[in-house]
């Protein structure tokens, strides 16, 4: 079962300073056959949004979640910082449930039309490739944002197409 990690999420809330504002939520255009589940409101300032992706029996092989979190005005985002720490976080987690895992160097991409930072973690198992997971942080002058999706091994790389459309269609 892919869990998302909680901690990424609450540790991107408490590095950046949140504004009182309230904007709308990120439109999301979700693969056809996911699931999206309500996510209760931690915040006013923080919105997320996830997805999961189901096999046959009904187990979660993929999980994908966009979390926006409002920056305070004049506020400058350490992206870079903050999605080191993020991955610092997800090995920590991994290496906690018996895991093994190794990331990418944080690279530039893009999210929607913004530009951004990403790495992937592949996870393993007694050796054995069995996760991966990437984390996508961007920023703009009100809003940060993180993409996080994580899949078993075969399904991550088959669902490549699907993750390309959500991100490329995302409207922040």
């Amino acid at each position: 079962m892919i869990r998302p990690f909680t901690s990424l999420f609450v540790f991107l809330g408490l590095s950046l300073s949140a504004a009182a504002a309230f904007a709308q939520a990120p439109e999301i255009a979700w693969p056809a056959g996911w699931q999206v589940e309500a996510l209760p409101e931690t915040s006013p300032q923080v919105s997320r949004q996830r997805a999961v992706k189901t096999d046959a029996e009904g187990n979660q092989v993929m999980v994908m979640e966009l979390t926006m979190t409002h920056v305070e005005s004049g506020h400058q985002v350490n992206l870079q910082g903050v999605l080191l720490e993020m991955r610092k976080s997800v090995q920590k987690d991994f290496f906690q449930g018996g895991y093994q895992s190794v990331c990418t160097r944080v690279h530039p991409s893009v999210l929607g039309s913004l530009s951004a930072l990403e790495t992937t973690c592949t996870v393993t198992e007694n050796g054995r490739h069995v996760l991966s997971q990437t984390l996508v942080a961007a920023v703009d002058a009100q809003n940060a944002y993180v993409l996080s999706y994580a899949g078993q091994a075969e399904v991550f790389k088959q669902s490549a197409d699907e993750v390309a459309a959500v991100r490329n269609g995302l409207k922040l």
